[in-house]
């Protein structure tokens, strides 16, 4: 292929000669194929307006190319104020071009174009949009607005800019404010209207089942299960069978229990316990045998592979399974027979583990407990808790035992610990958010987390030993240049980090992390160092997990929910001798890996996008009230507070500071006043003001207590405006809400 900038080169050094299209072709010494191709689009390229004809019918550059210093392709950004970036396909790691919004036309958020780069008016080089080579949307989701006989689509993603019209008959049924899934039939250009048809209403915009089904489209996760899934969950036996518990090691005897949160309906792990007299400890951790019941390959399997996790929302799940398996037969309810897979762990009395082995069994969980109930046992030793639970009373303070000893293990070899809060939020019978507060952690969180830990550090030292690889989850050391820049970070605060030759090992920030711990600037290292580690990820190579300084880990812990614990207890059942389906898988390792790991990302931005909608809809109704609060994170816009109060973040735009001209330190990560020299950074305590709302674009926007409204100034170029994908722009440490995610 011959590509657009080889011809307006080619052009551009005959000096306005035209050429036919057989100087043309010979010129590029084209088979007969490509000449075909090279006549397409020279044709493109003149309807584009970058080529003209000369006397004779040859092409010659228009003067317009005549000033392009080069052409480009890449993936066109869309701000929603109008203008876009685009990131280039080649070379790679090349700087984003800037595009007007005047020259954005007739492009969309996240097509492929191919850009011209001219000289804007100041020098500067910047994109001009010739043609659209791939669309991103054949379908939006928007909201239907009729209005005096004139019918639009509003796209929600406020991306993707302007409305379109809808055709008379186009409407399909939607009334006015509905949101509708809508099919794009005429795309924006230069002289053209965008017009799309309605093929599906959603429904009130505020009715919390059409706010989940407007995140799935939007961020594409699958929705409901097709017919045929549903169908093969159905012709599941609902109960443990006798013939299936042949074979299997009878574990009913053992006090078997679940802890899990309040609202939890898929039980996915059991834990028993109990003390060694001469050396410890032993643990069985079980976890539903969800590969007995998912067969590799089958219809319920490839639905499993397709969504890779279950997205969990604030008072909502879309599970990865139907919920004939997630809530019924694989879940570990009480009082009913559980096939599982079960690790038996045994500990020294100092908690390290000495041995393990691996079985197929049968238990009989004897309770479903919550974090709640637990805390009040093992901690607070509530009478009245302890009464309702007294057979297990034993059994969980041997755990509390267990599990403190694991953590002060796993601190002794690095592991690092940020223990980040998560917002819990409390939904109403109408689906209304009620209240906003900080996710509680206690000791029986923790608790259950190390024996998952535990579990899951054995089933990969296992199965790397037996020659079975699995799909290991992998957190890598931070990047060179980010640790450099790290320790530049550091010096601002006397504080060094000497890396040694063969590298930084996670023990050296856990050292760090120690030392300055308590100090005013604790929060803003903390938050620092965690922007610099890499996100942990699977793969089929072991790169170790970095974070919990172990060498060999994966996930098996949670089946129910997570395609890559399914398939490890698949490669697990084959070392094992068991039934696994003659040992086939649905796809190459590497290849569900990836897709594991982005259906993760997928997921992680479905939930915060909801939480945060849920956060706005929440604040709307509290514009103009006053509540303390703490920065916690500071950029060249802004920076964002976290209320004490109510567990919300929102930003103070710099335009907002009318008392001086603020500049902004990369290196310290604080916006200092040129002339009173007032500084903000991470962990400083403020008042603020909640001054606005947007719901469509999930920003909540603060005022600083006393703060005088700024004067009315010029609309702000794209380097000061709010920087932001479409979703509420918190902190980056923020992770949205998540089920224990046991790294």
């Amino acid at each position: 292929m011959v590509t657009t900038q080889q011809i307006l080169d080619l052009l551009k050094r005959r000096g306005g000669k035209p050429l036919s299209l057989r100087e043309l072709q010979a010129a590029f010494n084209l088979d007969a194929g490509a000449r075909k191709n090279l006549s397409r689009e020279l044709k493109q390229l003149e309807r584009d307006g970058l080529l003209a004809r000369g006397k004779g019918g040859g092409f010659l550059l228009h003067k317009r190319a005549g000033t392009s210093v080069a052409m480009i392709s890449g993936v066109l950004s869309l701000h929603r104020d109008g203008y876009a970036f685009v990131t280039p396909e080649e070379p790679a790691g090349a700087e984003d071009v800037f595009v007007p919004a005047r020259f954005v036309r007739p492009a969309m958020h996240g097509d492929r174009v191919l850009v011209s780069l001219e000289r804007s008016p100041r020098g500067k080089a910047e994109g001009h949009v010739v043609r659209v080579l791939e669309r991103a949307h054949t379908t939006l989701i928007g909201r239907f607005i009729e209005d005096h006989g004139l019918a639009r689509v509003i796209p929600l993603d406020p991306h993707l800019g302007e409305s379109f019209v809808v055709p008379r008959d186009g409407g399909g049924g939607a009334c006015d404010g509905e949101v509708v899934l809508a099919q794009i039939e005429t795309y924006p250009g230069r002289e053209q209207v965008p017009t799309a048809r309605v093929i599906e209403v959603f429904g009130a915009a505020d009715d919390p089942a059409v706010e989940i089904r407007v995140t799935a489209e939007r961020f594409g996760l699958p929705y409901a299960f097709p017919p045929e899934v549903l169908a093969a969950a159905a012709a599941i036996p609902r109960e443990v069978a006798a013939l299936e518990r042949a074979g299997r090691e009878d574990l009913r005897h053992l006090p078997f229990v679940t802890i899990d949160g309040e609202t939890a309906k898929d039980f996915d792990d059991a834990v028993a316990i109990e003390r060694l007299p001469a050396s410890g400890y032993r643990l069985w951790v079980a976890i539903a045998d969800v590969a007995h019941y998912v067969t590799a390959g089958g219809a319920i399997d490839r639905e499993a592979l397709k969504r890779g996790t279950s997205v969990y929302f604030p008072g909502n799940c879309l599970p990865m399974l139907p919920e004939a398996l997630s809530n019924g037969i694989c879940s570990l309810n009480p009082q009913v027979d559980r096939l599982v897979m079960v690790a038996e762990l045994d500990f020294d009395r100092e908690g390290r583990r000495q041995s393990s082995r691996f079985c197929a069994g049968v238990i009989h969980s004897r309770a479903r407990l919550t974090y709640t109930e637990v805390a009040a046992v093992i901690v607070d030793r509530s009478p009245e808790v302890c009464a309702d639970h007294s057979q297990l009373i034993d059994t969980l303070l041997v755990m509390r035992e267990l599990a403190e000893l694991r953590i002060a293990r796993r601190f002794e070899r690095g592991s690092l610990d940020f223990d980040l809060p998560e917002a819990e939020i409390i939904i109403g019978l109408r689906g209304r958010p009620e209240q906003i507060v900080r996710a509680e952690r206690n000791l029986a969180h923790r608790l259950i987390e190390e024996f998952m830990l535990a579990a899951n550090e054995a089933v990969a030292e296992h199965l790397e030993q037996q020659r079975t690889p699995p799909i290991y989850r992998i957190h890598e050391p931070p990047s060179e240049d980010k640790l450099y820049l790290f320790q530049e970070f550091l010096a601002h605060f006397n504080q060094g980090l000497a890396i040694p030759p063969e590298g930084i090992k996670p023990k050296l920030l856990q050292e760090l992390l120690a030392r300055v711990a308590g100090t005013p600037e604790e929060k803003l290292i903390n938050h620092v160092l965690l922007r610099s580690l890499p996100q942990a990820r699977y793969s089929t190579d072991n790169r170790g997990h970095f974070g919990l300084a172990a060498a060999c880990y994966c996930h098996f812990t949670s089946p129910i929910r997570r395609y890559p614990d399914l398939i490890v207890h698949r490669l697990l059942r084959r070392q094992l001798g068991l039934r696994c389906d003659d040992g086939r898988m649905p796809a190459p390792l590497d290849e569900i890996a990836e897709r594991s790991s982005h259906c993760e990302r997928r997921a992680m931005e479905a939930e915060r996008d909801l939480v945060n909608l849920k956060k706005c809809q929440y604040m709307q109704e509290r514009v103009g009230e006053e509540y303390d609060g703490f920065v916690v994170s500071v950029q060249p816009f802004g920076f964002f507070v976290e209320l004490t109060e109510i567990f919300v973040e929102g930003l103070v735009h710099i335009t907002s500071l009318a008392d001086d001209y603020y500049q902004f330190d990369e290196a310290t990560h604080t916006l200092t006043g040129m002339s009173r020299r007032r500084r903000f950074t991470i962990g400083d305590p403020v008042k603020v003001r909640v001054h606005k709302v947007d719901v469509e674009r999930r920003e909540i926007d603060f005022r600083l207590h006393g703060e005088q409204e700024p004067p009315p100034s010029r609309r702000p170029g794209p380097a000061n405006k709010r920087k932001s994908a479409g979703s509420f722009p918190t902190s980056p440490r923020r992770k949205g809400p998540s089920r224990r995610r046991h790294r």
